[in-house]
């Protein structure tokens, strides 16, 4: 009988991650798993099974948030195209617009370097024709730069932008690198922050979203994950959410980033509750 149960259960998750690959990724993703079929068609079953069928189906984070954190961290990985491609189509599928998705490439610049950004913005660039070759109309929405107030300076609004995560942020950046690289603390402030996220295109929340997804699939930079963390719980993301998109990051990343960025999360919330 047990395992009469397991096999309906596997077969009902299988059904589920069809359903919910069809709704997502459409045409791309089932063109991924097709292409497996051939030689691993486990390997194309536990796509369908876990990553649609389990991780896709769960409630807490939904497929705009999702998508979001998913192109950030395919982005920042780097080293799957292909399935960055899947999730361009994917984000735009589920109510990004082309000016949001741009928007978290462009971020990534931040955190993966400009290379990352690069060959995420020449992806979307193929994946934009290709949609507009289908006769797809995908939502522009609108690309503004940060806007500098002439009684302001770039590093004011960069120091502004990045007191709304942590307000003593700040000095710790500058105090920590007076004596060995100021240019660094600087940088740090007016193109990190100033330049890339004071930018109104993609809001503050789905930001800090991206930012813990990339983080967490780079995984060497644990400190900066814990500062990014603290900085969502802050501005309102809850600590279900932030876990969330640590089992998320599962599929993407493997168990070892999942469960890392986990611990780091934990570790925050711990820090947290002795505080209070």
């Amino acid at each position: 009988m047990k395992k009469e149960a397991d096999a309906t259960e596997q077969s009902n998750r299988y059904e589920t991650g069809l359903k919910n690959l069809k709704e997502i990724d459409g045409e791309a993703g089932e063109k991924v798993v097709k292409s497996l079929e051939e030689v691993s068609p486990d390997l194309a079953k536990y796509i369908i099974a876990y990553a649609f069928g389990e991780i896709y189906d769960r409630k807490t984070l939904d497929l705009k948030t999702k998508e979001i954190a998913v192109v950030a961290a395919l982005t920042t990985m780097g080293n799957a195209t292909p399935q960055l491609k899947v999730h361009l189509n994917a984000a735009l599928n589920v109510g990004c617009t082309v000016a949001e998705v741009q928007e978290i490439i462009l971020q990534m610049a931040v955190y993966a370097g400009f290379p990352s950004a690069i060959n995420g913005m020449n992806a979307l660039k193929e994946v934009l024709a290709e949609r507009k070759a289908k006769g797809i109309q995908d939502k522009e929405g609108k690309i503004i730069s940060t806007k500098i107030p002439e009684n302001k300076t770039r590093y004011e609004i960069g120091a502004a932008q990045l007191s709304k995560l942590d307000s003593s942020q700040v000095k710790i950046l500058e105090e920590a690198y007076q004596n060995i690289s100021p240019d660094l603390a600087k940088y740090v402030v007016e193109f990190a922050f100033a330049d890339i996220l004071a930018r109104p295109a993609l809001d503050l929340r789905n930001r800090e979203i991206a930012t813990v997804a990339a983080l967490t699939v780079l995984g060497t930079a644990s400190a900066q994950l814990k500062f990014h963390i603290q900085a969502g719980l802050q501005i309102g993301i809850t600590p279900e959410e932030m876990a969330e998109i640590m089992i998320l990051m599962s599929v993407y990343a493997g168990f070892p980033a999942a469960i890392n960025g986990t611990n780091v999360l934990k570790e925050v919330l711990n820090t947290s509750s002795n505080e209070k």
